[in-house]
Order: structure tokens, then sequence, then C-alpha cells
């Protein structure tokens, strides 16, 4: 998220801008990739390059465990997606929405730590625009980019809505809330959620406007699959009062992780970040065969 100048704030007051508008002002930092996909000599597989900018932290065998391929989305891009195999018998697979600044690269090790910790599979992709993926950002593009994905798990990999766990981080919580408004599925997980764009800008706004983008507040109330709120009090770029916020109209909130003292980018480095995740992924969701 980044800060709007005087003259940007003027123009939001006297001439409103469209959503994509405010979502291009607020949002969008796409990072140069930090990797590439390789294909095989038939052209039918891919293999994943890694950048040394994406820092990958584990061994050759890992990296050659990830899958990744392109899909194509209702709006005509192609998104890059990963599917990482953390587990030989994992009890979800997370359907995982990133932050602003990163691209699916430089998460890859991340979502083996993670994955493998709380026994999950850990499934993600990249936003029109960002690493491979075709196009340009846009708060319509996010939506079109998760169902997407979420047709990929689906009919790719088999796996029916009562195994995954949609996991939205930052912006990322944007089309999670999007689609978990539409489909119900074992469990979200909104880490730093947003209540919209306008609020981000403007913290005393309080109601959503016709222009506003990324209504997240507006969407969270038809979500019914269980919710977890994670946020730190301390937030420098979306303030505590977002998730406290988006909690309060959760119709089936679990209990949420205020982590005390903790900014945007560090939540996962808090031990009760990992423990609340084991608790609520082994002992709070019934996982059904």
């Amino acid at each position: 998220m980044n800060g709007l100048s005087f003259g940007e704030l003027c123009c939001l007051f006297c001439c409103p801008p469209c959503p994509s508008r405010i979502a291009a002002k607020l949002a969008f930092l796409p990072p140069e990739p930090t990797y590439s996909f390789v294909a095989d000599e038939a052209g039918s597989r891919h293999s994943l390059h890694l950048a040394d900018r994406a820092e990958w932290q584990y061994s050759q065998r890992e990296l050659d465990a990830i899958e990744v391929f392109q899909t194509r989305t209702k709006r005509g891009n192609r998104i890059g997606c990963m599917f990482v195999r953390c587990s030989t018998n994992p009890r979800f697979t997370i359907l995982f929405s990133h932050g602003n600044a990163v691209d699916i690269g430089q998460m890859s090790s991340f979502y083996i730590g993670l994955g493998s910790r709380i026994n999950c599979n850990i499934f993600s992709y990249d936003y029109s625009g960002y690493g491979v993926s075709s196009g340009k950002p846009s708060e319509r593009n996010l939506y079109s980019d998760i169902d997407a994905a979420w047709q990929s798990l689906r009919t790719r990999y088999g796996i029916s809505p009562e195994h995954i766990i949609i996991y939205g981080q930052s912006i990322g919580t944007v089309p999670t809330v999007d689609l978990a408004s539409r489909f119900e599925c074992a469990a979200v997980i909104l880490h730093s959620p947003l209540m919209s764009g306008m609020r981000v800008a403007f913290p005393d706004t309080k109601r959503t406007w016709c222009f506003d983008a990324f209504p997240s507040i507006e969407k969270i109330g038809k979500v019914m699959s269980p919710v977890l709120v994670i946020h730190g009090t301390e937030d420098e770029v979306i303030d505590f009062s977002h998730g406290l916020a988006i909690y309060e109209r959760c119709p089936r909130a679990v209990e949420p992780l205020w982590v005390e003292g903790a900014g945007h980018n560090d939540v996962e480095l808090y031990g009760q970040y990992l423990e609340r995740l084991k608790q609520f992924v082994s002992h709070e969701l019934p996982i059904t065969d």
C-alpha cells in the first residue's frame, strides 16, 4: 500500500475516481520477477527456475518437487501457478494469495516452511502483471485470477472445497474474501486484512462509497466458512482497526490472533503465529473424507 500525495488527495475529493484508479494507486507494486518457468523438450511440462533474489532456502530436491504451470483467466490473462507438496498425508491444501510487493518465487521458501509445519500442501498463484503472469494488476483481475486458481485446484488436482483453506495476506485478503463470499470451503485465514481501499487511504472514512475499491467489509458477512483473522497491533500499513472490524463482521469467526507489537511484515516472526495456525488447522477444523 502506498501513501497519496496532496494533489492526489484533492483529486479524490474533487473528482472521485473509479475503483480501478484507487486500486492502482493504493495497492499494486509488482516486483521484478524472481523466477521463470522452463519448459521441457516436449513443451508439456515446466520446471521452476529461481533467481538469486528469490532467496531460496532449501535443496534442489524440494525445488524439483514444486509443480508449476500457467492457466488462463476469464479475463484472458495467463497466470503463473505453483503447487507445493509439503506433506505425504496433508490435512488440507491452502490456496494462498500473497501480499503486494512479492511474487510466488520469493514466497516459495516460506510456503515450504509453513506447509511442512502445519501439515498442509500449498497452492499459490501470481496476480495478473506479477511474475510470469500476463496482463496488468487491477481489482477486477484479482477476482478473475483467484477464480482461475480455485478452478485449477478443483479440476487439475481434484481437491474438494471441504479440503481447501483459503488464505489471504494483505492485498491477498481482497480476492480471498471475494471468493469465500461465493464458495464455502474448509476455512478462511485473513492475515492483515483491509476493510476497503478508501478506509486505508482515509482512516476516518466510515462508509463504503460507490467508487471505493476492495470493499471486503461489505462482503465478509457472506462468508459462511470458519474465519481466522490475524493482525499485528502496530501495523503501519493497514491499521489494526481493519482487522478488528473484519473480525466483528464475520458470521463464523474463530478466536483471532492479535500479535502485540507486530507490524505489517513481521507477524510471521512471532512464535504465536505458527502456534495459532497449528491449533486452528489440527484441532479446530474437522477433516472430512
